[in-house]
């Protein structure tokens, strides 16, 4: 039995070898540094690459899953979604484990295994006769086609819930987010949406003009693309040193009521010393607040003024709470409340201010623009670049241009 290497057949054959070869490093790092995310990602990985490997012998001239071992579960089939799903937890709370009450996520794809492998031990004759008399007369194929299509479309649902509220959770929480954001792997459950589409759609073509095996392959291609993605980017992507532990609760917000009031219609202006106050920015406002969080609220504006955390570009919730000696509940109840924000946006406008008057400061003129917005607690360009636009509506470099003309 010898592999035909071909134009069909090797491509498949490299994102074959490429998602086992990046699986296995992933299961090494994980196992060495006891993280469950990458393991899981290695599992993801073995998922991919099993879903194109009958083509993949296919083209190659071999075909042993058709004649030896027909009817044999030859992919994880419905659990990859839940692979997916929970590879995503574990990324976002490193303290995630698996307890007996997500066993009940594995269920569809255990009654799948149970009946093909309880068919297939009859052996090749009973198998081939339960395809005729049962298995495909009763629908049962189209049933386990059109549940898997149901598994896909739940747990891509579900793993975008779950990635929305993470975002929702890192910005009352970090003042730097980009590391933590894992954009990646939103990319990964939009392309593996638009593969699993198009493979659809390359079903439907083929039931419908009786496409051949050799012209029914495009959807393979696009698995093996799907391999190298997340093969290559989930294995690049940055390893935070901070443990996050996002469970999915809801960010502490304290509701309105009867007592506050919005902060456009009753405005608080919080003096600020002249020489800290930015020459281009309006004062804060904040709203009316009962008397406990308006004395914190003015407490934290004036910690910030004179302390400036927001200096610190690992500063994070815990921290703040930490130096103001109080709970991180409280302080995201405060700032969310009391200023309209959420911590993201709270520390990083202060950020923006700061680069805006450290711009007129003769002790930062030395200072490339990249090494002033770092000195004023950004981490990369492209934070700084975002968070300016956003405050300001303006570009950093249609700010500047416009102060050399003011000058």
């Amino acid at each position: 039995m010898q592999f035909d290497f071909n134009a069909y057949s090797t491509p498949l054959l490299f994102g074959f070898v490429q998602g086992w070869v990046y699986a296995i490093l992933l299961w090494i790092r994980g196992r060495r540094e006891e993280r469950l995310s990458d393991i899981l990602l290695g599992w993801v990985l073995i998922g991919c690459s099993l879903n194109i490997w009958e083509y993949m012998l296919g083209f190659g001239g071999i075909e042993v899953l058709w004649r030896e071992l027909e009817f044999f579960p030859r992919t994880l089939g419905y659990l990859f979604p839940v692979l997916c799903y929970f590879y995503l937890k574990s990324q976002t709370n490193a303290e995630f484990r698996f307890s007996r009450r997500d066993i009940w996520h594995a269920v569809p794809f255990l009654l799948f295994v149970v009946y093909h492998v309880s068919v297939f031990a009859m052996g090749p004759a009973f198998v081939s006769e339960w395809q005729k008399t049962v298995h495909y007369p009763y629908y049962v194929e189209t049933a386990e086609f059109v549940i898997g299509i149901g598994i896909d479309i739940l747990y891509l649902y579900w793993a975008l819930q779950l990635y929305r509220q993470y975002q929702s959770w890192i910005r009352n929480q970090f003042s730097e987010i980009d590391t933590i954001s894992f954009r990646w792997f939103r990319n990964f459950m939009i392309a593996m949406a638009v593969t699993s589409l198009f493979g659809l759609i390359m079903t439907l073509i083929s039931l419908a003009f009786n496409l051949n095996f050799w012209q029914d392959w495009w959807d393979e291609l696009a698995g093996v693309a799907l391999i190298y993605y997340v093969s290559i980017e989930g294995y690049a992507q940055v390893q935070v040193a901070r443990r996050l532990t996002f469970r999915n609760e809801p960010v502490p917000v304290q509701a309105p009521d009867a007592v506050l009031v919005a902060a456009d219609t009753m405005p608080m202006v919080v003096s600020t010393p002249a020489s800290e106050a930015p020459d281009t920015t309006e004062a804060r406002t904040a709203p009316l607040l009962p008397p406990d969080l308006s004395e914190r609220l003015t407490n934290l504006l004036n910690y910030m003024a004179t302390e400036k955390p927001y200096l610190d570009p690992d500063l994070s919730l815990a921290d703040l709470a930490r130096r103001l000696h109080t709970n991180p509940v409280l302080l995201s109840q405060v700032i969310n409340t009391g200023t309209g924000k959420n911590f993201n946006d709270f520390i990083n406008e202060y950020r923006v201010d700061e680069f805006k008057r450290q711009v007129h400061d003769p002790a930062t003129m030395h200072l490339s623009f990249l090494g002033l917005a770092l000195n004023c607690g950004f981490n990369s360009k492209a934070t700084f670049n975002r968070a300016f636009r956003k405050f300001t509506g303006t570009s950093p470099g249609e700010f500047l241009n416009e102060l050399k003309k003011a000058a």
